[in-house]
Formats: C-alpha cells, sequence, structure tokens
C-alpha cells in the first residue's frame, strides 16, 4: 500500500474520513493563497499567488512588482508529491506566523528577491460560498477569506533592494474549493450554452477601515455573487458590517480594463459614494491568472522556475491573457475622505451591459 500519511495528518484538519492527503474526489479541487501591496501613492505594486492542486499532484507560486513602467515575474511549479503542509515552491516561500493575522513571504530566485510581512487590520471577512454551473456542470464551487493589511518589509530586483514605503497597505485572500486548474477541459458544454464570465473586485483601506466590493454576473448582467463589508480596524468577526454595493464603471476604450468606477454602498451611516480613479495598471497573468504558460495547475516537471518580465505599455488588450488586470487606485468617499485600493476586473466571454457579443469583443 502506498504511504499517503503527511505532515497534515499530525493536527486536526481532517473533512473526510481518508489522509488529508486526499480532498475529496474533483479533480479541479485547489487551496490558494494571494497577497498584494502597494504604497500610499499606488507605486511600488506587488502581488503573490501561491496555489496547491491535491488531485493534479501540482504546487505552484508566483510573485510580481512593478517598477517604472515594467512588471518583473517569477513564476514556479513543482510535484506536490501529496505534501500539502509544505508551502515553497522553488524561489518563493509563505510562512503563518499568527494565522488569520499575520503571514510572511519570502522570494529569492532569477534575480528577484522579497521578505514581506503582512498583518491584518481586523478578523478576515467570509464571503458567501461561490458556486456557479455552466448548464448542468458545476464550473466554481469554493469558500474565500479576505482581510486588508499592511506590510513591512522590502523587494529587490536584480540587486536593487527598496525597502516598502511607510504606510504601505495591501490585501491578501485564501480560498479553496474547486475550480479551472491545469489543463482545460475540451469537453463541450452542449447546445445553446453560452458562457460569460464578468467579475469586480475592490478591496479598499482608509484610514480606521477596510471596505470590500465585489460582484459576480453572467453573460446577460445577472448577479449570481455579490456583497459588500464594512470592517473597522481591530473588528472582531461579529464586528463587520455586511451590507450590499453597486459598481458603475465604464471600459477604457479598446479595452476590457475598467475606466475608473463610481461605488455606491449601503451604509451603517446611510449611502456612501465612492470614487475610484486609477493610479496604474497590474496584469494578472504576472501571477499565473490567465497566462497560457503558467496558468494555475499546469504540469511543469519535478521543477520549473522562469522569470518573465514585461512591459506594461507594450500590453496588448485584445489578447485575453491581458483581460485580467488590477489597479491601483485612490478612493474619494463623499464621507470618510480619501482611501487607496484596487479595482480589479475580469471579463471572459459576451457580456450584455457592455454590449460585448464575441468573446474577443472589446469596449
Amino acid at each position: 500500500m502506498a504511504m499517503v500519511l503527511t505532515k497534515g495528518d499530525d493536527f486536526p484538519l481532517h473533512q473526510t474520513p481518508e489522509p488529508v492527503a486526499y480532498a475529496g474526489t474533483d479533480r479541479n479541487f485547489y487551496d490558494r493563497y494571494f497577497f498584494n501591496g502597494y504604497a500610499p501613492d499606488g507605486s511600488g505594486f506587488f502581488a503573490v499567488a501561491l496555489g496547491i492542486y491535491p488531485h493534479l499532484n501540482v504546487a505552484d507560486a508566483h510573485f510580481s512588482t512593478i517598477r517604472d513602467g515594467v512588471q518583473y515575474n517569477v513564476h514556479a511549479s513543482r510535484e506536490l508529491n501529496m505534501e500539502r503542509f509544505d508551502l515553497q515552491v522553488g524561489p518563493i516561500r509563505i510562512e503563518v506566523l499568527e494565522p488569520l493575522h499575520k503571514l510572511r513571504v519570502t522570494v529569492d530566485g532569477e534575480g528577484l528577491k522579497a521578505d514581506l510581512t503582512f498583518a491584518g487590520r481586523a478578523f478576515p471577512i467570509e464571503e458567501p460560498r461561490f458556486i456557479h454551473r455552466i448548464g448542468p456542470r458545476t464550473f466554481m464551487d469554493y469558500t474565500r477569506l479576505t482581510q486588508n493589511g499592511h506590510y513591512e518589509g522590502w523587494i529587490e530586483v536584480d540587486g536593487v533592494r527598496e525597502a516598502c514605503a511607510p504606510g504601505t497597505a495591501g490585501t491578501r485572500d485564501r480560498s479553496w474549493g474547486v475550480r479551472p486548474v491545469g489543463a482545460s477541459d475540451q469537453q463541450p458544454h452542449g447546445s445553446g450554452v453560452v458562457h460569460g464570465f464578468f467579475w469586480q473586485w475592490t478591496p479598499i483601506n482608509f484610514a480606521d477601515r477596510s471596505l470590500f466590493f465585489h460582484v459576480n454576473a453572467d453573460a446577460k448582467g445577472n448577479k449570481w455573487n455579490t456583497r459588500a463589508v464594512i470592517a473597522p480596524d481591530g473588528a472582531g468577526a461579529d464586528q463587520h458590517f455586511d451590507t450590499d454595493g453597486d459598481m458603475t464603471s465604464p471600459l477604457a476604450p479598446g479595452t476590457r480594463w475598467p475606466d475608473g468606477g463610481e461605488l455606491t454602498v449601503e451604509g451603517p451611516d446611510g449611502p456612501e459614494v465612492l470614487r475610484l480613479e486609477p493610479l496604474g495598471r497590474f496584469q494578472m497573468r504576472g501571477i499565473g491568472y490567465t497566462s497560457p504558460k503558467w496558468g494555475h495547475g499546469l504540469y511543469h516537471g519535478p521543477l520549473a522556475v522562469e522569470r518573465e518580465d514585461f512591459g506594461l505599455g507594450q500590453c496588448n488588450p485584445g489578447q485575453m491573457d491581458n483581460f485580467h488586470v488590477q489597479l491601483p487606485c485612490r478612493v474619494i468617499s463623499d464621507k470618510h475622505g480619501e482611501g487607496i485600493g484596487v479595482f480589479e476586473q475580469l471579463i471572459i466571454g459576451p457580456y450584455q451591459p457592455y454590449g460585448l457579443k464575441e468573446y474577443l469583443d472589446l469596449g
């Protein structure tokens, strides 16, 4: 009998009668860490992703940072070997210093180095469970926790080290469940099934609170998962203000990227209107999302590491792998002054509210 016991089996984490190495039966099961961060003026943007795919026997990780209009990225992938407690992939490592509060990311490879410690501002929020089907097929079924926080540390690019600016803020999330990962499924969904995916997410940092909004919608614009949450600094799990929001945001001409937006949230003291003004752009393919080569869960052998640099001004907005973006934004509230945050958007396929009829239509 093959050995399947791992480090996780010595902790009370089991969800089934089997060892932790076995994560149910869906080959698309995944477990992922994500981080982003930026200075108070939106500069120095960086992001990290580390994912584990138990049924594919793959772990992968990505680190990316922007300097002077260039996005520098390092990608790494290895065989998981069923050990889910090993949070290092090539040059990228994550350490959980205080669960649900403090984590550390270190990077050392391909000319990119970093040592970053994240500390949460409040207890993480648990977003509504994401369940989405395309026809009869389950496309997504996962849970995500999200937390804003501050960073300390430094990033080095080809020998040039820069410390995190005072007040460097950002967001981290943890998600687990089922998403399309690894090699794509070529089986058609069936006659007449039109897939459209619309996603917006705006984690925002103000001086004494965090504000979160997200929305998923189908090709016709029907929302299937949305919520807004306000988390005062130091708030516990039962002190979040749970509400709803509505985003109005045009597309930047010739792209599927947002050109700013206006978010209205029902706050504890009535409606609050927030204006989001982009300060830059980060391409999510730098940390694996929609990357044709380094997409999440793809198999690259026992260990593979690769550096990738690209100029943001040279990214073709008509290429599908460039559709997914995060924009650092100045956020101006009509009630609570100015903050800083991120506007993430991904539109795949048709989206009726924007007049996108074909998969590669642009605004």
